[in-house]
């Protein structure tokens, strides 16, 4: 019996000081990336998918944001 599934990840990139598109408070963002991998016997392989996002601490609203637009922030 093989066990195959995907495992996703969320990697903290940077911690950044903006003014949030949602509620309009200047307040913290979290930087992240989330990418999934296939694995198979628990064991993570290549990865599938990659996503940028910005998350803000006030209201906990979150979006994606493009790879380029993500590297600028950096």
């Amino acid at each position: 019996m093989v066990i195959f599934g995907w495992r996703t990840t969320i990697e903290q990139l940077r911690m950044l000081q903006l003014v949030c598109g949602h509620c309009h408070h200047q307040s913290a963002h979290n930087l992240f990336r989330r990418y999934t991998k296939p694995t198979i016997f628990f064991i993570p392989l290549f990865t599938i998918s990659s996503k940028y996002g910005l998350q803000c601490t006030f209201c906990g609203v979150s979006y994606d944001i493009s790879k380029m637009h993500a590297h600028q922030l950096v």
